[in-house]
């Protein structure tokens, strides 16, 4: 079992009248950056890298950055910075950024360029996590969403030839053109650092993980037990195809976890801000989520069929804890559901969100704590072995 702590800068100070869903029917895209303070904003970017840096010393394996563009629910448009900022404050810990997003980039080799570069100043602790980019990115960046697979493909090989071969050589593709290809400096790690994909609601992204030709990692986020499941069964249903069986090691769930001294306790100090992620932070426009030509038509044609189950805004806090969106509870109460989930699912890579919302810091290093002193060990112990599936039924390929 691998543990990387998650974290995803959001701007906890809302409006006071911010449940008014007439007036902020989202907190993407639209949100005014009039709503933002500096000043504040200063205050937390320092205490969220002290947060990260201090998961090293509990003893996590590694530390995770995202990008999202124009929001309140995570203020990292640039993942590469913090990442760079926490190259030079920590030894050990890789350093996840979950992830570049490709599509959104007109010069993939800016990415390739900057993941070297910290692989190497890093000492080649980089896990260069590659995303399309949730669709309200779209609107942020004024890209147009149906040439997002297509650009995410041709970037993904243009980043890894580039990594990968000697230059200079000419690259010549639909989305990009350039006369000379030839990175410097080349990544610490070789032939590249390692690539993780997080995803939610595509099919094609996960049969595209377990190709044999990548065999990366792909990484379940925010999704309830039962979608989780499915997913990961797509993964397995996918190698089996290819001729191989998929080991925990390639599959990873993304998912706030509290844990506090009682369940009564860990209920009081969360509820509210998981409450604050789910219902303020992951506030959508249903047209921006996912915006014409976005997703594929089958795709599509199953988050329609799931949509009742992935709404997570009809669930409080109760309906999220039950249904597995979040994990709460004492250290009894979490250990044991994830020693079910983990048994029940077959991952290896567990990504815990540790701050969650709109949590303070207190609670946040209390319970970052918790889980790395009380957690952590009896999971590793647990599943010192690879963890298999129990009682798992038979993996067939979505339909």
């Amino acid at each position: 079992m691998q543990f990387h702590a998650f974290h995803l800068m959001p701007w906890p100070y809302l409006p006071d009248d911010f449940d008014d869903l007439n007036k902020y029917p989202s907190s993407w895209v639209t949100f005014s950056n009039s709503n933002y303070d500096p000043v504040k904003g200063h205050q937390l970017y320092n205490r969220y890298l002290d947060e990260l840096e201090y998961a090293e010393e509990l003893g996590f394996d590694g530390i995770c950055v995202n990008e999202h563009h124009q929001n309140s629910y995570g203020t990292m448009p640039a993942p590469n910075l913090m990442a760079a900022a926490l190259a030079r404050r920590t030894k050990r810990v890789k350093l996840l950024i979950l992830g570049n997003g490709l599509p959104l980039r007109d010069h993939p080799l800016r990415i390739a360029e900057e993941v070297a570069m910290l692989d190497v100043i890093s000492g080649g602790r980089m896990i260069s996590g590659f995303v399309r980019g949730i669709g309200c990115e779209y609107y942020s960046m004024g890209i147009n969403p149906t040439h997002s697979r297509e650009r995410f493909f041709e970037a993904h090989d243009l980043i890894i030839k580039a990594w990968t071969q000697p230059g200079p050589w000419e690259h010549q593709g639909k989305h990009y053109n350039l006369r000379y290809v030839n990175v410097w400096p080349r990544p610490f790690q070789q032939p590249h650092p390692p690539i993780w994909i997080p995803g939610f609601g595509s099919k094609e992204t996960v049969d595209w993980c377990a190709h044999p030709d990548r065999k990366y990692p792909y990484l379940a986020t925010f999704m309830p037990e039962s979608a989780v499941k499915m997913f990961f069964n797509w993964y397995r249903a996918a190698a089996n195809s290819h001729g191989y069986e998929a080991p925990a090691s390639q599959l990873g769930h993304l998912i706030p976890i509290y844990v506090g001294d009682t369940d009564a306790e860990a209920k009081r100090d969360a509820a509210g801000h998981v409450e604050w992620l789910f219902h303020k932070g992951l506030r959508h426009s249903w047209e921006m989520l996912f915006p014409p030509g976005y997703t594929s038509t089958p795709s599509m044609a199953r988050l329609y069929a799931a949509a009742e189950t992935l709404d997570w805004n009809r669930l409080n806090f109760d309906g999220m804890n039950e249904v597995g969106l979040c994990v709460v509870g004492s250290p009894q109460t979490v250990l044991r559901k994830l020693i079910h989930s983990i048994r029940t699912l077959g991952y290896g890579l567990l990504l815990p969100l540790l701050h969650i919302g709109d949590m303070p810091h207190d609670r946040t290093v209390r319970s970052m704590e918790r889980f790395a002193r009380e957690i952590m060990p009896a999971l590793k112990a647990e599943f010192k072995d690879a963890p298999t599936i129990a009682h798992s039924e038979p993996v067939q390929a979505g339909k």
